[in-house]
């Protein structure tokens, strides 16, 4: 999207956030659902689903493997799942779009087929590291060729994979999934150890599908050969979504703002101990009926305007809040005193290096920083200088950087913001609604 559409927004400086609202479908729990239904026996029905691009890529590449899917509302979806070896070869390179997650997962999903497939995407998405799942793949018996380490990516089916003992190298929520899938029709056992938690959406998933799978500690196994039962799936709205409101909340809220039906899952949420660490006022409401170990926790989540503090990250949250600190960085950057990050390197490979993209907003808005190999070091301030900022197609860049309007002296430009829509589509009239005033230019 971002080669064909470039927009940028103009955001005024100052306002006041309210309101009680909430944000579109989970984008994770979304791209899973759809494959895990295309894998299953039956029709799964899904709920809440998000209408992005990243997923709806997802669905149009299950669609072209021969997986019959039906879209009766925007965020509802059928899919009528072809069971274990029911996919067919795609005629064509299936194309990922901007996802990433999807790109991934789908490796393992397709390693085990009985054809071949090539994955491609957008100008992004190619430049994107894929050689830290296609090489435990390998290690099961897949044949995966990259070029230099990225798309696209060839997958010459394999259908006698075998499992294999495997300890990943970092949390990486997407690998470890990738190889769960591979692992769903390998011989054998399939048994990972995690170096540290990392989301466990798919895990959640497979067990609502009627899948067996054993966690001791940070030791997951799965026994190939297990079919999914298709079944329904309630899509709470995107954490990830919400945090930029979370953090819009804590910085300019006029009285309490409410965020309802938000995924709580306890992998996905450091960045709510984060704002805690800080200082920030806020209280989360479980809904009744949104636990076990195969069900997505939901919350409504409710924020204060806060006097932050600065704090040094504890790195074991750091994996609980990866997709969430661009917009961490917008309320260090307000804080009061020195906040430090370290062990955020994998922020490097995401959609832009969010790092570096993150280090020269600061710079256009006049914000003390120190640009690190696996961190940044910020100076908070009182108030950002306003200015033009790229967001190098990134939407995490793009939609932090809006926030951060509310402590600007003056408007803040916000260059190539086209991509915000694979991941929350309808942004910018939200965020009007909750005070930003966001400007399309």
């Amino acid at each position: 999207m971002s080669a064909a559409a470039p927009r940028s927004w103009r955001v005024a400086p100052g306002g006041a956030v309210t309101g009680t609202f909430t944000v579109p479908g989970d984008k994770s729990v979304s791209h899973r659902a759809l494959m895990l239904g295309a894998l299953a026996q039956g029709e799964t029905r899904i709920s809440g689903f998000l209408a992005g691009e990243d997923c709806l890529a997802t669905a149009r590449s299950l669609t072209a493997l021969g997986v019959p899917i039906e879209r009766p509302a925007e965020t509802e979806v059928w899919v009528r799942g072809r069971g274990a070896g029911g996919l067919s070869a795609a005629a064509a390179p299936l194309d990922m779009g901007n996802a990433g997650t999807a790109m991934r997962l789908m490796m393992g999903l397709l390693a085990p087929a009985s054809f071949d497939s090539t994955l491609i995407g957008d100008e992004s998405l190619m430049r994107r590291p894929m050689e830290r799942v296609a090489e435990p793949l390998r290690r099961m018996g897949a044949r995966i060729d990259t070029h230099g380490g990225r798309p696209p990516v060839v997958i010459h089916g394999t259908p006698q994979l075998t499992g294999i003992e495997y300890a990943l190298p970092v949390a990486s929520a997407q690998v470890k999934s990738a190889l769960l899938l591979a692992g769903l029709a390998a011989r054998g056992r399939t048994e990972l150890t995690e170096p540290a938690p990392s989301r466990d959406h798919t895990e959640r998933m497979l067990r609502a599908f009627g899948v067996h799978l054993r966690q001791q500690g940070a030791v997951i196994t799965l026994e190939g050969g297990q079919p999914l039962r298709a079944t329904t799936v309630a899509v709470p709205a995107d954490f990830s979504s919400a945090a930029f409101f979370l953090v819009a909340a804590a910085l300019a809220a006029e009285g309490p703002v409410r965020l309802t039906n938000i995924g709580v899952n306890p992998t996905r949420t450091g960045l709510l101990e984060l704002l805690k660490l800080m200082g920030a006022e806020l209280r989360v409401v479980p809904h009744a009926g949104s636990t076990g170990d195969d069900a997505e926790p939901v919350a409504d989540i409710e924020v204060r305007r806060s006097p932050l503090q600065g704090i040094t990250v504890p790195e074991a949250l750091v994996p609980l809040a990866i997709d969430e600190l661009p917009v961490f960085f917008i309320a260090a950057a307000a804080a009061r005193g020195e906040t430090l990050v370290r062990g955020a390197a994998e922020l490097r490979v995401k959609e832009s290096d969010r790092l570096a993209a993150m280090a020269a907003g600061f710079e256009a808005l006049g914000v003390e920083h120190q640009l690190l190999a696996d961190g940044l070091r910020i100076r908070g301030t009182r108030e950002f200088s306003g200015g033009s900022v790229d967001s190098h197609g990134d939407h995490r860049i793009a939609m932090a950087f809006a926030v951060a309007a509310l402590r600007a002296r003056e408007p803040i430009e916000i260059a190539n913001v086209a991509n915000v829509a694979t991941s929350f589509p309808g942004f910018e009239e939200c965020a009007r609604r909750a005070g930003l005033g966001l400007e399309t230019l």
